[in-house]
């Protein structure tokens, strides 16, 4: 895609198509013109819904743009939609004239020169056109889509800087002076120049030169011009397949309304243009590169699953009476993950995560996020990659990335210089590309601890500061993270200290809203439903009529999750926020007697963020059931819910109770001074290896683990991955 931002003038002679074979100065051609502009010109004047004309009306609103839908089009003159869809260039400029003499027809009219009433000139109308059909895929355009109507979904990943674009260039002939106005064609096309002046000479006059004309740029007429990439959705791409992507031109009103990372279904005229550094190619004279000149193009977000308009009235009634049910929550969650047994709790942090919060935006300008972050730390074999994979598949945008594989440039933004002009632009990252929905990071704990540092920012203020190669900028990152990890050691180990097995810092710790240890507990009532479920989801697997069933409840949820999010904004009552206080004093109280009692922190610090947690958590239960107000019922649900996830990590493996006795206490510094022996400054070792060698010399192996921990927390010890010690300084 190299010069995908370039804005010269190409010289090249394309030939028109005309249609029917009409060439433009045929008076046949000019005539039937003529009838087709009449019938524009009655379609916007005369077709009316429910008796209001809409188009008519929306002109007079707003002078600049119509919008026009391709249905309405065809209802009312079926001869002309076939006719836009198979040759769109000759007939929108036939279409914009209508509506601009439409546009002077209605405007009250103005005193002309002669004294008489006239009609007043009006500006240019960019028509932009949009349809209900099906989107269809990047990859199925070809040659027989040329110069054809095409409508194509994707994400925006770059937009380039706005550019003049002249559509009427003025030439001047240097030997005679003689002006003329040559029209530009629209798109990336150049303007064709004559080679020769027609001015005829007189006698002893010298005759124009080849090539003799000069652009006078002052004097030529221009329109705003801006270049987008668009690639496919992450969904749409074939698996193992890179995504592709195509260039857009948008021109006047659509200039500057797309920012990099929003989802975009756009209409446009699938057209080809010749790159400029055609180094690759100097030998195929006729390659050219695709393109698509965009007529219509709206935001997926607010068109397909988003804004009020999108919602029918059946449906908002339907979700109006879920939300009344007094089950309405238990039944959310039913439909969270139904293959997966069990883990009712983390059901509910999942469905929180989705409806999510209440953004807030203070008076000072202090943006507090309303965005739930939930950690799921714990076994293999516990669901934790299903569960990512099920919010990625209903969370209406949604990017799924591991941690072994994110880089902090992927997970953020990378700034990447483009080939032909050797300028830098933006390529916004997994976070900036979910705004608005949910970031799912499997292997959490696998990520280079320099990676994920990068998210901090991302994961409370919101934003993804960007200074590199001179671009200083802020992108919005307004997502959600739902990530999962697995403990050092593989496996939940219960003999060891909360610290050992949640081996992440507290920065990314206090982070999360909702940290869950998911443990595989082996009894054997709770085995054999578990296998019976299993069993019967492979069992039933095949059964087409319930797999459409399936999509259909999967669709349904999609819908209500985003009537929530943009309908109900809900806040704390007085009474709630009473309670809420009191439980948060209680719970710090409770924390600061446990780290009394043992002598040491907790691992999973409980700090004001885990306070706007339990907040944001009891307005997505409010959320759940339509509710503008989240009452006490919703605070004590979202307090049982951080005690059961996050209050519970903090409290779990084993805690160093036993007070130290003065032999012990000596054990413990002969075990140290051991240790010290055993490992140089600067090297590592297995941490079984060392307990094994220690333990032959006759010390006890819990001694030992105590006198490490206790290194550990000096920082005189590092552990690295797969549990080996380092020993940093004497």
């Amino acid at each position: 895609m190299s010069g995908w931002d370039e804005g010269a003038v190409y010289y090249s002679d394309q030939a028109h198509s005309w249609h029917d074979g009409n060439h433009p100065g045929d008076p046949d051609a000019t005539a039937s013109n003529h009838t087709i502009q009449q019938k524009f010109k009655e379609f916007i004047r005369n077709f009316s819904k429910n008796g209001l004309f809409p188009y008519r009306q929306n002109l007079l609103d707003n002078p600049k743009f119509l919008l026009v839908r391709f249905e309405d089009l065809d209802e009312f003159a079926p001869e002309l939609s076939p006719k836009l869809e198979s040759s769109p260039a000759d007939f929108l400029p036939l279409f914009e004239s209508a509506a601009a003499q439409v546009l002077g027809s209605l405007k009250t009219k103005v005193t002309g020169d002669t004294g008489e009433l006239e009609d007043q000139v009006a500006g240019d109308v960019q028509i932009l056109l949009t349809s209900d059909k099906d989107p269809v895929s990047m990859r199925s355009l070809g040659a027989q889509n040329i110069s054809k109507l095409v409508k194509i979904a994707g994400i925006t990943i770059a937009a380039s800087r706005t550019k003049a674009k002249a559509t009427y260039v003025t030439l001047v002939c240097k030997n005679c002076k003689k002006g003329k106005q040559i029209p530009c064609r629209p798109g990336l096309g150049g303007a064709v120049v004559p080679r020769s002046c027609d001015h005829i000479p007189q006698a002893g006059e010298e005759p124009c030169p080849i090539d003799p004309w000069l652009v006078v740029p002052d004097q030529s007429q221009y329109v705003d011009q801006q270049t987008l990439k668009l690639q496919e959705n992450p969904e749409d791409v074939p698996t193992g397949e890179l995504p592709r992507n195509l260039l857009l031109s948008v021109d006047r009103h659509l200039v500057q309304t797309v920012v990099p990372g929003s989802r975009l279904t756009v209409t446009g005229i699938f057209s080809i243009f010749q790159a400029s550094n055609a180094a690759s190619n100097k030998g195929a004279v006729a390659v050219r590169q695709p393109y698509i000149r965009v007529v219509g193009m709206e935001d997926t977000n607010e068109a397909k699953s988003g804004g009020p308009s999108a919602f029918t009235p059946e449906e908002v009634q339907e979700f109006k009476k879920f939300a009344a049910e007094p089950d309405a929550y238990k039944n959310i969650c039913s439909k969270i993950a139904p293959s997966i047994f069990g883990h009712d709790d983390v059901k509910k942090a999942v469905a929180c995560l989705l409806f999510g919060g209440s953004r807030k935006n203070l008076p000072d300008g202090v943006k507090l996020r309303g965005d739930i972050n939930v950690l799921l730390l714990g076994d293999p074999s516990t669901a934790k990659s299903q569960f990512l994979k099920f919010v990625e598949k209903t969370a209406p945008i949604a990017v799924y990335t591991s941690g072994k594989g994110s880089s902090a440039a992927g997970l953020t933004a990378s700034v990447i210089r483009d080939t032909s002009t050797r300028e830098f632009y933006l390529e916004g990252g997994a976070m900036v590309l979910a705004d608005g929905g949910v970031v799912c990071i499997d292997e959490f704990d696998k990520m280079r601890p320099e990676d994920r540092v990068a998210i901090h920012e991302a994961m409370e203020q919101q934003t993804i500061s960007i200074a590199k190669a001179g671009i200083t900028t802020v992108l919005n990152s307004r997502t959600s993270v739902l990530a999962a990890a697995n403990p050092p050691s593989g496996r939940y180990d219960d003999l060891k200290t909360a610290q050992d097995n949640i081996d992440l810092q507290t920065t990314i710790l206090s982070r999360f809203d909702l940290i869950f240890i998911v443990k595989d507990i082996r009894m054997y009532s709770q085995d054999k439903i578990i296998a019976s479920h299993v069993i019967k989801v492979h069992a039933s697997a095949d059964a087409t009529a319930s797999e459409n069933r399936v999509s259909k409840e999967e669709n349904w949820l999609k819908r209500y999750l985003h009537y929530c999010r943009t309908e109900c904004h809900p806040r704390l009552s007085e009474s709630a926020a009473t309670l809420l206080q009191n439980n948060y004093v209680k719970i710090r109280q409770d924390m600061r007697q446990q780290t009394n009692e043992t002598g040491e922190a907790s691992a999973v610090p409980i700090t004001v963020r885990q306070l706007e947690a339990i907040v944001r958590l009891s307005e997505a239960l409010a959320k759940m059931k339509l509710s503008h107000v989240a009452t006490e019922e919703h605070v004590q649900e979202a307090i049982r819910l951080f005690t059961v996830a996050t209050m519970d990590a903090a409290r779990s493996g084993i805690h160093q109770q036993i007070s130290l006795t003065p032999e012990m206490a000596n054990e413990i510094k002969q075990a140290e001074t051991q240790i010290k022996r055993r490992i140089g400054i600067g090297n590592h070792i297995s941490e079984r290896r060392l307990i094994d060698d220690l333990s032959r010399m006759g010390m006890n192996e819990s001694i030992v683990r105590r006198a490490l921990v206790i290194m550990h927390q000096r920082d005189e010890v590092e552990y690295k991955r797969e549990r080996r010690v380092i020993y940093r300084k004497a």
